[in-house]
């Protein structure tokens, strides 16, 4: 059975007006319900994380801060969220459920977090909506506890996983992969182990085959006995920060090609949902389900 991780305090309230679409993770477990594609059971509802995990990604220092509610003016603007105990608790619980699907794709192929994805987030700080790296935390987390060796994470978010990148800088046993919008943000791109820089306006052939040409070669080079994929669907060409000329379908494609790479080399995977900023809330939620969909598709 597909697991999917999904707390209520993932729809986080906002200041009237906010551009973030944070209704979108309620939106989405209601329309996999609704249509049939999940039951109720399908769905966890995690804790919140243990700081020893988190203070292996992150500084004592900005969890600290964090905790305290003390995190700099600055740097909540660099976040773009009003830094409350209420959002706070919130970034503690999907990293917990990152961690939590990790090890149902140990079991089961294959476990979705209906957030998550937060790439932004580096050891010292945070920004572009990111608190905590859930997946930095949660790669961490399985090689300490010794149930993986090697990490790969399949970064596909329109964005550089700038904050993973620099976490993951001198870890050789994770490796970063990030295949991004060439001129979007961040406008200061960091070094991962593997840039591929998208150029505006890419449409669906030349995405795919960009990723195509990419994503095998680095399974077969590495060999990781994990992955991670961070899903956004900002690449859409709908979506207001994205700057691609990707479709819904190509998007869909993209998930279908990740998942069955993962299914062909028999490696568990976790997936994050990552970033999506269509002007309608519709097409957001929509390429979003189609995630669980393919997900639900080629593993059960």
């Amino acid at each position: 059975m597909l697991k999917i991780a999904y707390n209520p305090i993932y729809r986080h309230p906002l200041p009237e007006g906010h551009r973030f679409p944070m209704a979108k993770y309620e939106l989405i477990h209601d329309q996999l319900v609704y249509e049939g594609t999940c039951r109720p059971e399908n769905f966890f509802s995690p804790a919140e994380v243990d700081d020893r995990w988190v203070l292996m990604a992150h500084t004592a220092a900005y969890v600290r801060q964090l905790k305290t509610l003390t995190v700099p003016a600055v740097m909540q603007r660099r976040i773009g969220f009003p830094v409350t105990s209420g959002l706070v608790r919130r970034e503690w619980t999907i990293t917990q459920g990152t961690i939590d699907c990790c090890h149902f794709a140990l079991t089961d192929g294959v476990a979705l977090n209906i957030a998550g994805g937060t790439h932004h987030a580096f050891p010292d700080r945070g920004e572009g909506f990111c608190l905590l790296n859930d997946v930095a935390v949660a790669a961490f987390y399985l090689l300490d506890r010794k149930l993986a060796r090697k990490i790969l994470i399949i970064d596909l978010d329109v964005h550089q996983g700038n904050g993973t990148a620099v976490i993951f800088r001198h870890e050789p046993r994770v490796f970063t992969f990030s295949m991004h919008g060439k001129e979007n943000y961040p406008l200061q791109k960091e070094l991962s182990d593997r840039d591929v820089e998208v150029p505006t306006g890419i449409d669906d052939g030349a995405y795919l085959n960009l990723l195509s040409s990419t994503l095998p070669q680095l399974l077969k080079e590495q060999k990781p006995d994990f992955l991670f994929y961070i899903s956004g669907v900002d690449i859409l060409k709908s979506d207001r920060l994205g700057k691609l000329n990707v479709s819904r379908e190509g998007c869909r494609l993209r998930d279908e090609f990740v998942f069955s790479q993962a299914l062909n080399a028999g490696l568990p995977m976790a997936v994050s949902m990552g970033g999506g900023y269509s002007p309608r809330l519709a097409d957001i939620v929509e390429a979003h389900c189609n995630t669980f969909r393919v997900a639900e598709k080629l593993y059960f």
